[in-house]
């Protein structure tokens, strides 16, 4: 007769082999099983010679070499004898020979690096941002970060205004990044200046790929959690997508693929809920027709790719961390963070982002909308359409823009006002800005005037290229009238 199925709860095995304890090792460090002897691969019993030796000597084994009591059962049909080892689920890790094994489906997994982090903290009850790193002190903590922070706290209403006045140390023991004498990892993420010295791989990597392996360009984003999410939005919104222009009467109006709102919870959800035990960066790579980010993640025990698409409670992966956004009121509600998301694209119209889970590895890709890459291909066309009367009324516009400005560098005149006439390279506006080399200011004007549209690649598809130049767009050019109109009157 042919017994159940082998199931996860279930193997079968001909013979008894002492290897096979890493199979009980694997029952225990999971929901329990039986290991049955005698049976072959279909289900058959074929008996066991030495059964009544294996039924007096296998609890002892398994007592002596994984430190736990398993049942031994010895049945027969009809003259062949078999034996089952019905072993419990134990709370505590279980190893065998210094090597952890846990049952999944129906394999044998030794759990290795991060996986076997994630196993034996869950034992203890604990999580990965709530460990202590004795390594890092208050010395170590970012008076930027905490000023962001506080900020960020008090816009909230979400801390009072008397704690928010206390001392930073005060501050991180209200916020419970202490464990002891000890600040938990979560407080390198959260208020270090570089995160990196503590947590490998805490950064953010963005690329624009030409195709699925050629990487045109890319930038890294360190800093706090803080700062990692404002700066990679901001870096995304400027430089990597691509709006569509258009005008409302006089009014300039940006359409890009993906809507601010639905980006920011994306890279929230990457940030604060990845698991860190995996060195690997967040990464977000962005192409003509999509934006994918990746992030190693854990589901909890339990959950299918169902329960996080549809409404489910809070299960933060990094509760420390989630807890100071959620201060911070950068985290709305927590478990709505995916329901955000879609709920963002749905309100802007854009396509419908699609959620992909493997075990450790956790996609979201947008998708651009048809209409956004059509309008996107004809965007010189659409400029071109602005006639002569909403040409003088939008100049109108942007010198009394720039009567309000608050200050423009000495920089960033001299690069607007070094393009007026033709492209320049980047070593042409070094020196009519008047320096020898590229120097940090310099590089900061350059950003603030491609982030606003005012300097323009002449190759914009390989912003890379060595014949790259940077000539004025239509609207630096009406922003160098309002100046110099200004300078005038002045």
């Amino acid at each position: 007769m042919m017994l159940k199925q082998e199931s996860q709860h279930t193997e079968w095995k001909e013979t008894w082999r002492d290897d096979y304890l890493r199979w009980v090792c694997g029952f225990a460090n999971a929901q329990g099983g039986r290991l049955l002897l005698g049976v072959n691969d279909q289900g058959l019993v074929v008996g066991l010679s030495d059964a009544l030796k294996l039924l007096e000597d296998l609890p002892n084994k398994v007592r002596d070499l994984l430190g736990i009591v398993v049942d031994v059962n010895l049945h027969a049909q009809g003259d062949l004898s078999y034996i089952e080892l019905v072993v419990q689920a134990y709370p505590n890790p279980i190893s065998y020979r210094g090597h952890y094994y846990m049952r999944s489906g129906s394999t044998l997994q030794e759990l290795k690096g991060a996986a076997l982090d994630r196993f034996l903290l869950g034992r203890q009850g604990r999580t990965w941002d709530g460990v202590p790193l004795p390594q890092f002190g208050l010395t170590d903590v970012s008076a930027q970060a905490m000023a962001r922070f506080r900020q960020l706290a008090q816009r909230s209403g979400r801390l009072d205004v008397e704690t928010l006045a206390e001392s930073d140390a005060q501050l991180l023991d209200k916020l419970r990044l202490k464990d002891g004498a000890y600040y938990k990892r979560a407080t390198s993420l959260l208020f270090a200046a570089d995160p990196q010295r503590f947590v490998t791989g805490a950064f953010v990597k963005v690329g624009y790929f030409e195709s699925q392996t050629e990487l045109l360009y890319h930038d890294e984003v360190e800093g706090d959690l803080f700062h990692q999410v404002k700066n990679t939005l901001d870096l995304l919104m400027t430089k990597y997508l691509k709006a569509v222009i258009s005008y409302e009467g006089i009014v300039r109006v940006e359409t890009f693929p993906v809507p601010r709102e639905a980006l920011r919870e994306a890279l929230l959800n990457a940030l604060v809920h990845r698991d860190y035990a995996v060195t690997a960066p967040v990464q977000i790579r962005v192409y003509e027709d999509r934006l994918r980010i990746w992030n190693p993640a854990v589901l909890p025990e339990g959950w299918t790719m169902d329960t996080l698409l549809g409404s489910h409670s809070s299960s933060p992966y990094n509760p420390a961390i989630a807890n100071a956004f959620f201060r911070a009121g950068e985290i709305e509600a927590w478990g709505r963070g995916v329901e955000r998301i879609f709920a963002a694209c749905e309100a802007a119209g854009t396509p419908k982002p699609v959620l992909s889970y493997d075990p450790y590895d956790m996609w979201l890709e947008f998708a651009f909308d048809e209409a956004y890459l059509k309008a996107l291909g004809a965007g010189r066309k659409l400029v071109a359409k602005v006639t002569p009367e909403v040409e003088a009324q939008v100049e109108a516009q942007v010198e009394a823009q720039v009567e309000a400005q608050v200050e423009w560098t000495a920089t960033e005149l001299s690069i607007l006002r070094a393009c007026q006439d033709q492209p320049c390279s980047s070593q042409q506006l070094v020196q009519a800005a008047g320096y020898s080399q590229r120097t940090g200011n310099f590089k900061r004007a350059m950003d603030r005037l491609l982030a606003r549209g005012l300097i323009g690649y002449t190759v914009p598809d390989k912003p890379q290229s060595r014949l790259q130049k940077y000539k004025l767009t239509s609207a630096g050019r009406h922003w160098l009238i309002g100046v110099n109109a200004k300078d005038r009157r002045a």
